[in-house]
């Protein structure tokens, strides 16, 4: 009798499922294990302690609204084999138009990666605060390692490191989650929408900024190609982004649920060992060195992330030629990452360093989703995967939204005053 029939074909069923399996992590996971950093972290507790499961609904709209930017952003990507900044060049070749919207996009992406640097070298220090005890040279530590790992260009391991730590966290917090017995009615009734408090705009945005980020619409475009050829399919692509980013997303709701829901919850979040009280259902003492390496881990893997960004978005927009190892690339990083450890270095609280990175990254948001949807609906760039009509309507309704957002968290903040 032949076996070889039967054995060829699971062979090469296997395959398959490897190949479908493989597609699903990329450029797009690595923009998940991005924005799954130390503001992931701290927000969402904050979240969790503050509101209990209030603002489970408008992390859900987060989710969705980083699915619809981002898949604009791989489109983009795959559609030119090149990113944003290159797209800038293309669009806008001249004209007052040019230096007006260059002067906005630089800005937005200097400002913001320099605020969410500062949060992820800050969330590194909270890490190594808890593993080895505080001290001011933490920062220069962190800094210095970041440096060394993008100077020589061998930074591009690390993202299957990040897949495999997306993916632990996501098995902690799940198991986590089922330790501490939420109530799953209340849970429930936390994605419908109600109105916010007049305190919690504020923290509102910081949950769209910690998901929602604009450097990794930047990042995204600029390293879709080192996946996707333009022979590939755009479904793949999209498939990729999907998972990816519901992944992510998937680990933040189930952060907010273990910090409301957890019997040892604190009232106030100031330090790293507050953030590590939701885990102790399953690592008991044991909790805040669990929290200590993720946050370690996190925010190494941010820290890396958030200059390589700036630096592609400058490649485009200033139309540099030559490649990653080049001196003005390599001289936007750098000046990215050491404001990032100036910043850590002072005496300002971590947890608040890292949730003002989160509002300004916020405020920025609709600054280049504006400016990515336009780029989207130009068919002298994208042509036959310009923007539909539904990815026009979802994009304005992200914009709106966080607009409104925008003007009443600074309406919060005169009132305060």
């Amino acid at each position: 009798m032949d076996f070889s029939s039967p054995l060829k074909s699971l062979k090469e069923i296997r395959i398959i499922m490897l190949m479908k399996l493989k597609n699903l992590f990329g450029p797009s996971t690595l923009i998940a294990a991005a924005f799954i950093g130390p503001g992931t972290l701290t927000t969402c507790t904050l979240v969790g302690v503050q509101t209990s499961y209030d603002l489970l609904w408008l992390m859900l709209f987060a989710i969705l609204a980083t699915i619809i930017l981002q898949e604009m952003s791989a489109r983009l990507g795959f559609a030119t084999q090149e990113g944003l900044g290159e797209a800038f060049n293309k669009q806008f070749e001249k004209g007052w138009t040019r230096y007006l919207v260059f002067f906005l996009v630089i800005s937005a992406i200097l400002i913001g990666n320099a605020a969410y640097e500062s949060g992820n070298i800050s969330g590194g220090v909270l890490g190594l605060d808890i593993i080895l005890g505080p001290n001011k040279i933490w920062p220069v530590i962190i800094g210095t390692f970041c440096f060394a790992l993008l100077f020589i260009g061998k930074y591009k391991w690390i993202e299957n490191i990040l897949v495999g730590l997306v993916i632990l966290m996501s098995i902690c917090f799940l198991i986590t989650a089922f330790l501490v017995k939420p109530d799953i009615i209340e849970i429930l009734s936390g994605f419908i929408p109600r109105k916010p408090t007049e305190e919690s705009f504020l923290l509102m945005l910081a949950i769209v900024g910690t998901t929602v980020v604009p450097y990794n619409l930047f990042l995204h475009a600029s390293t879709i190609s080192k996946k996707w050829k333009k022979d590939a399919s755009i479904k793949d692509v999209r498939m990729e982004n999907a998972a990816s980013i519901i992944m992510g997303g998937l680990i933040s709701m189930l952060i907010i649920i273990t910090a409301a829901s957890s019997s040892n919850a604190v009232e106030e979040v100031k330090t790293a060992k507050d953030l590590a009280v939701q885990l102790q259902p399953l690592f008991g003492q044991a909790a805040k060195w669990f929290m200590g390496i993720g946050l370690l881990a996190a925010g190494l893997s941010s820290a890396l992330t958030a200059p390589l960004a700036a630096s592609y978005a400058a490649k485009g927009l200033f139309a540099w030629k030559g490649a990653e190892n080049s001196l003005k690339f390599k001289s936007i990083w750098m000046a990215i990452l050491a404001i990032g450890v100036l910043v850590a270095i002072t005496d300002i609280e971590r947890i608040l360093i890292i949730k003002f990175a989160q509002i300004a990254n916020a405020l920025l948001l609709p600054f280049i989703a504006i400016y990515l949807l336009y780029v989207c609906n130009s068919k002298k760039i994208l042509g036959e995967f310009v923007n539909n009509k539904t990815s026009n309507f979802f994009g304005l309704l992200v914009i709106v939204f966080c607009l409104i957002l925008s003007f009443k968290s600074f309406n919060s903040l005169f009132q305060l005053i």
